[in-house]
């Protein structure tokens, strides 16, 4: 069964922590990118401490090796258990933060193909096949493959085996939870949950969704 995690992007921080407890039961983690980041700083990781949920940085990491590496170890010094970085960028930064997350014990996880529209101009003829082959042979964890294109997954899976894939772009995006959890190991959902009603019931809804029952 695919993991459902939440794409916590909440720029108020009260707010945030107040879906992120409400939602607890019913995720396996939580991502953090820049919105909640730069609004509420590192430090929110402290937070959610008590949650006891994974935390996912997602920051994308996209720079020369050295910075990659800095960026890194500042996350995971921070407490994430996994950080999302970019793999366009070559081999050899895509290994920093491998290497790092490593060290600390953590995940790295390398996008392949995004999930909204404008991806498709340059994540095509082949682009995101050979990202997923780089983020192998760098023994990164797994890739980000779109939910939206579930066939574009699907030819990632045949490149990447067994390793994991977390699948963005469920819900606001169109993407087809019940779709995407079978052949994916973890279901991203942001705006379809945090901008909810009731982001604790929606958060359910998926987490049932998922399951496949």
């Amino acid at each position: 069964m695919a993991d459902l995690i939440l794409a916590l992007d909440a720029t108020e921080k009260k707010a945030a922590l107040s879906i992120a407890q409400a939602c607890a039961p019913h995720v396996d983690a939580i991502k953090l990118g820049y919105p909640l980041i730069l609004s509420s700083g590192l430090a929110i990781t402290r937070d959610l401490e008590e949650l006891d949920l994974p935390l996912i940085a997602d920051f994308k990491v996209a720079d020369i090796p050295n910075t990659n590496r800095l960026i890194a170890e500042q996350v995971f010094d921070a407490g994430f258990s996994s950080i999302i970085c970019h793999g366009f960028t070559g081999r050899d930064s895509v290994q920093a933060c491998v290497d790092v997350s490593a060290d600390y014990g953590g995940a790295c996880f390398v996008v392949t193909e995004m999930s909204h529209p404008g991806a498709t101009e340059f994540f095509h003829g082949g682009a995101a096949e050979k990202i997923a082959r780089l983020a192998m042979e760098c023994g990164a964890d797994g890739i980000i493959a779109p939910a939206t294109r579930p066939e574009r997954t699907i030819a990632l899976r045949k490149i990447i085996g067994q390793r994991k894939i977390l699948s963005p772009g469920v819900g606001a995006q169109g993407g087809d939870a019940a779709a995407i959890a079978k052949i994916v190991d973890g279901i991203i959902v942001g705006r379809a949950i945090y901008e909810a009603g009731d982001p604790a019931a929606a958060a359910q809804v998926f987490a049932y969704v998922r399951s496949g029952k």
